[in-house]
């Protein structure tokens, strides 16, 4: 199995860490977290994929083991964070790279791909939204009314996301089997999210997430007109972003790959195997070939 590498790294003033595997000249993948988890996320796709692929995967400013600096010393926004992370592959002198995006992922690595289209070889998104289409709206309505105003009310409204309940909630839902999901993984992203001040920053980005659809009209003209090889593998059961944002993908790259698989929003979790193999067999045919 492929040694994996705990490091950090100074970007633009900040601490990040990230994992990293694989050979350093061979083809690159960043792997990008979604909320409120890490790179933990990753702890067994990595070696699954760093015998063929370097493999990249950050811990988002403000998340995991990466600095956390107040939220009223730094301004959490989709735009910061991107800035960080095209940073630190800056920093590691990684130009050309396939994106995995996942939930908070995902518009990450929009932005990365629209401010430099030719750096992408392709995207793999795992419950990563990219369309209208995806959002379920029962989930969504209180982050939309935190974002239009801010006040005690609408603040409750997304607090309950970073509940012990509610991260257990993002990890069952959609499993059939729920004994595959370990306890471990809502219990390390609540103990996380728990950290003084930690809310604040976590409520920043409630606050800005809705910046991020008014930028899908940009992606999908990125899609069109660059035509990113797109591997679209879904939890089907997932409740915040459901199976028609997948299925979305073909509008605007017609030979995406979909795939809808038994698992919910953390697919990796109950169905890392399948993901991994999939994965694998894409990139072979599409970006390594």
């Amino acid at each position: 199995m492929a040694a994996v590498h705990h490091r950090y790294a100074t970007v633009r003033g900040q601490e990040l860490f990230y994992r990293e595997a694989g050979p350093a000249d061979a083809p690159a993948i960043v792997l990008l977290h979604g909320f409120p988890t890490s790179s933990f996320m990753f702890r067994e796709l990595i070696p699954a994929l760093a015998d063929r692929y370097h493999v990249i995967a950050p811990d988002h400013l403000g998340f995991g083991l990466s600095a956390a600096p107040p939220a009223d010393e730094f301004t959490y926004t989709f735009d910061a964070l991107t800035e960080l992370t095209a940073g630190l592959l800056d920093h590691l002198g990684v130009t050309r790279y396939a994106l995995y995006v996942q939930d908070y992922g995902a518009p990450i690595g929009w932005r990365l791909a629209l401010a430099d289209p030719s750096a992408v070889t392709a995207i793999v998104t795992q419950n990563g939204n990219g369309y209208d289409a995806g959002f379920v709206p029962a989930f969504w309505k209180p982050v939309w009314e935190y974002h239009r105003e801010q006040t005690p009310e609408t603040e409750a409204g997304v607090r309950g996301a970073l509940t012990l309940e509610a991260i257990r909630w993002q990890y069952l839902t959609g499993v059939e089997d729920e004994s595959l999901v370990s306890p471990d993984t809502w219990h390390h992203d609540f103990a996380a999210v728990s950290r003084p001040g930690n809310d604040a920053i976590q409520l920043a980005l409630f606050a800005d997430y809705a910046t991020n659809p008014p930028l899908y009209p940009a992606l999908h003209e990125y899609l069109r007109r660059h035509r990113p090889p797109v591997l679209a593998v879904w939890g089907e059961g997932d409740e915040i972003f459901g199976p028609d944002g997948a299925r979305a993908f073909a509008e605007d790259v017609p030979d995406a790959e979909i795939h809808l698989l038994d698992g919910g929003h953390f697919l990796l979790e109950s169905a890392g195997d399948e993901v991994a193999a999939l994965i694998r067999d894409f990139l072979a045919r599409r970006v390594t070939s």
